[in-house]
């Protein structure tokens, strides 16, 4: 009889063994553009228990989260969270920068190779070719030889080309001449059905046709400043920058469907186009793992307009935490509770105005980089004799004529460190380093390692410049982003659901780490370029 009752239960735990997915069936990477870690704690009384507070109460949150380089904006952002590397070795070292090979701007995520799918042709050039290494969903992929979905969205192209990586069976943006979503035939020739039906339902006229007024009484907004702020940029048509907002009204005079990202019903389309995803690729619904990447870029159009102390983006986190709310819920009823993982981030903070901080007497003041460019340009010419010595001298990356220089037999080294001491004599500029420097040298000094880690050898320039804490370039209102302190640098990091420990830390963690962390979840191969770790604490 014992043996009997013995093998029954090996039975039974086999059968429990085997039905046990070592993998989860659906990993969800959500980021948020323009995310301060500071919000999650500024607006909580605010949400509701089912979306941020699920996420940080029953997750993993990384409190003291950060970026480990100096270019934060949205194309290094979501490259190096989904390659677990910096752009010293993504590549993606701005939004735009300046190419030596091309002679030219070059913007992260263009692609002239390429065509447009399902929307207007010249938002349709497309991919993720400027990426020096995969990402972690190219890794999924080829884990799963090829078997595993990675779906990828965002209002911004950028936010959607990179986290979707060079496997992606689809990667959507929002165009704002057409107000559809679209891709490029990097993806396919022709958008699927199921988008195509999506667009069909003419949601970005819908919600352009409506009003943006607080979802709340504006009265419980306390956690933020005065509606109508001398700091806020507002819209056209629109006297001041208050609420509501009648957009029906509006949509003319603010780029018609170019209108909708910066309101709160950019989040709302995109979460529904997650939700018609799920149900449209079957996502989660077998043992093979799928991967969606949805990156809400909203709260950045209506951060850069109206600024961090805004009623304008208390709002819009109140009603980005129902969105998230709405996802989870769909994910617990179409994948299953338990069978989804489920991280969270922002591709960089956001700085406060920096004319309001001069006003309230700190040492702060807008820098002006054309006023810098001109001057460096004229010291060059006096040392060195007039010519143009520069390719691109304006802004935080200053590109010298190499050309020029060695037909002219200058040494390049010592130009450069030149141009960084003339730099350095600027009121606002915290730090200049030159391009040969941060090659051979591996600094200590933290805010050095940081722009170092920005540097890379092909696309980076001769010197490379740090603006002193809160100064901005050339911004009277609203806000702005980009520089290497700890309020562009602080980001939420939050992991969730299968295989991750309830828990949080307050050590020093880095958004190159997410992707190494989903590696060892997943059981997967690190992206090529990781330089990352695993979160050990998220690990159950």
């Amino acid at each position: 009889m014992k043996r009997s009752i013995f093998i029954l239960s090996l039975f039974i735990l086999a059968i429990g063994l085997k039905g046990q997915t070592e993998r989860p069936k659906l990993v969800v990477g959500i980021m948020v553009d323009q995310m301060k870690q500071e919000y999650i704690w500024r607006f909580e009384n605010h949400f509701g228990e089912g979306g941020l507070k699920r996420l940080m109460n029953d997750g993993f949150a990384a409190k003291n989260g950060h970026y480990n380089y100096a270019a934060t904006s949205t194309g290094p952002g979501h490259a190096s969270v989904y390659t677990g590397t910096t752009p010293s070795v993504h590549g993606i070292v701005n939004n735009s920068w300046y190419s030596r090979l091309l002679k030219r701007s070059v913007y992260c995520a263009e692609d002239t190779a390429v065509v447009a799918v399902g929307g207007s042709e010249r938002s349709g050039r497309i991919s993720p070719m400027n990426l020096y290494s995969s990402t972690i969903t190219d890794e999924l992929k080829l884990s799963t030889q090829q078997q595993g979905k990675v779906i990828a969205m965002s209002i911004k192209d950028r936010g959607s080309a990179l986290p979707g990586g060079h496997y992606s069976d689809g990667s959507y943006w929002y165009d704002s001449n057409t107000g559809d979503f679209m891709t490029s035939s990097y993806y396919m020739d022709e958008l699927p059905d199921w988008m195509k039906a999506f667009n069909n339902r003419k949601l970005a006229d819908k919600y352009l046709n409506e009003t943006w007024n607080t979802v709340k009484p504006i009265s419980e907004y306390n956690e933020s400043g005065i509606d109508n702020s001398p700091y806020e940029s507002g819209f056209k048509g629109k006297e001041t920058p208050t609420f509501p907002y009648d957009l029906s009204k509006l949509r003319a005079d603010n780029g018609n469907f170019g209108m909708l990202p910066s309101t709160p019903f950019g989040n709302t389309i995109l979460n529904e186009l997650a939700l018609a995803a799920i149900d449209a690729e079957g996502l989660g619904a077998d043992a093979t793992t799928d991967f969606l990447a949805v990156s809400f870029s909203s709260p950045d159009y209506i951060g850069h307009n109206f600024g961090p102390q805004s009623k304008e983006v208390q709002d819009t986190y109140i009603r980005l935490d129902k969105e998230i709310e709405s996802l989870l819920n769909a994910l617990d009823s179409k994948v299953g509770k338990g069978n989804y993982v489920v991280f969270l981030t922002a591709d960089h903070a956001v700085a406060e105005n920096s004319l309001r901080m001069k006003n309230d007497k700190f040492r702060v003041d807008n820098f002006n980089s054309g006023e810098m460019g001109k001057a460096l340009e004229k010291a060059v010419n006096e040392k060195y004799g007039e010519a143009e010595w520069f390719e691109v001298g304006r802004g935080y990356d200053l590109f010298l004529n190499h050309d020029l220089i060695k037909e002219k037999k200058v040494n390049l080294y010592e130009m450069q460190l030149f141009v960084a001491q003339e730099a350095m004599k600027f009121e606002g500029v915290y730090l200049a380093l030159t391009g040969t420097d941060l090659v051979r040298n591996s600094y200590g000094d933290l805010m050095r390692s940081l722009v170092q880690s920005a540097y890379h050898t092909k696309e980076s320039g001769d010197v490379k410049l740090i603006l002193d804490p809160a100064w901005q370039s050339g911004r009277a209102k609203g806000t702005g982003h980009g520089n290497a302190w700890t309020y562009d640098t602080h980001v939420p990091i939050i992991f969730y659901g299968w295989g991750v420990k309830k828990g949080t830390s307050v050590r020093k963690i880095h958004i190159t780490d997410i992707a190494p962390t989903l590696s060892m979840l997943l059981q997967i191969r690190l992206p090529n370029g990781a330089t990352g770790q695993p979160i050990f604490e998220a690990f159950k």
